[in-house]
């Protein structure tokens, strides 16, 4: 993964089918108005956003905001951003008098979630916040209440619970279709390169795979079961500790327990490839997603069969729908909201408690 530099100077701030080929489709979304919204952190994730939103209906870009001048300006002149709605750190809260940028999507380093949501709630527009939605569950809260006091809508960077497959296999549990859900497991995790970079760095990141890829398990079990966990244990395991210094993990094991008594394990790793697999059971069937939170195409199958859906890039059908979600009300099958976030980030502070005492943490979803 390339890392996002320069930034930090200003911290200021089934259908199923028998076999699968994917097929790339343009997002079929109503016609409707256009999010114009800008980029916050101009790295390679704003990068992939930005090509992807090429092939949006229903969003483009309008603005960019980043510490980097040399960014701003390859940016501005590939995706077509006039002069006047580039913006450092420094000037960004002057945003506020933009009218051609109804929203801000922030990919900034985890630590800078928080801050950065503030500030451009206060500006008076919308929030798209990547995921982790921040580096703990008080950081959340506080981003949550930014954006209620001013009068926006706060929505996570949850590309998947827009995808077709996933979409397919959470309306088959939710029909009945696999019987009482017994169990889940989800597996992600890649090897990571780069030792530099901000994602090794706990106090831009957070933690370490638990906060990049770790998070894709938490929310995963969550919308594959259609419960919230109540408790959690879990292990760390350190092989690299050059590479994973305090406070950056690099393996851990997770188990978490359901109202419903259903029981999830997870693995989240930044040092085992080809691990990115969801795994569902019950009473009556089972569904299986690998790769399961890549970018694409995501392949799955049930006790069924194959399912078959057309690939859609996943960032452009996620930034239609969020146009629709923030310019229509409309409401989505799998919530994107800050509170969706908030509840992954009580999750992972438990996890992590878990980890630091060895104990089983029973979870409150309340500060």
């Amino acid at each position: 993964m390339s890392t996002r530099r320069t930034f930090i100077q200003s911290l200021a701030l089934p259908l199923l089918a028998n076999s699968f080929k994917p097929l790339k489709a343009k997002p079929e979304i109503a016609e409707g108005s256009i999010l114009r919204f800008a980029q916050m952190g101009l790295g390679s994730y704003a990068e992939r956003v930005g090509n992807a939103v090429k092939e949006s209906t229903r969003a483009k870009i309008t603005g960019l905001i980043s510490g980097s001048p040399e960014k701003l300006s390859k940016f501005a002149s590939k995706y077509g951003v006039e002069s006047d709605s580039l913006y450092n750190y420094s000037n960004v809260a002057s945003i506020k008098n933009n009218a051609s940028i109804d929203a801000v999507y922030i990919t900034t380093p985890n630590a800078l979630h928080c801050p950065n949501t503030i500030q451009i709630a206060e500006a008076g527009k919308h929030v798209i916040c990547e995921k982790p939605m921040a580096i703990n569950a008080k950081e959340a809260q506080k981003m949550i209440d930014a954006c209620q006091q001013n009068g926006v809508k706060l929505l996570i960077g949850y590309r998947m619970h827009f995808e077709p497959i996933t979409l397919e296999i959470v309306r088959m549990r939710q029909r009945g279709e696999f019987g009482k859900t017994l169990f889940f497991q989800g597996l992600s995790g890649f090897i990571i390169g780069d030792p530099s970079q901000w994602r090794l760095k706990k106090e831009l990141a957070g933690g370490g795979a638990m906060m990049d890829i770790g998070v894709y398990s938490i929310n995963g079990a969550r919308y594959m079961l259609g419960e919230d966990p109540i408790w959690v244990t879990a292990q760390e395991t350190k092989t690299n500790f050059e590479k994973f210094k305090d406070g950056v993990d690099e393996t851990i094991t997770f188990q978490m327990g359901f109202p419903s008594g259903a029981t999830a394990s997870c693995l989240s790793t930044y040092s085992l490839n080809y691990l990115d697999k969801f795994y569902l059971t019950g009473t009556k069937g089972f569904a299986e997603m690998q790769p399961s939170t890549g970018y694409g195409p995501i392949k799955g199958r049930t006790h069924l069969g194959e399912i078959q859906k057309q690939h859609i890039t996943h960032q452009a059908r996620q930034m239609d729908e969020m146009a629709a979600i923030i310019l229509d009300n409309k409401v989505p099958e799998i919530p994107v909201d800050g509170q969706e976030g908030l509840k992954d980030m009580f999750i992972v502070d438990a996890i992590f408690k878990a980890v630091k005492t060895g104990k089983k943490i029973n979870i409150q979803y309340e500060l």
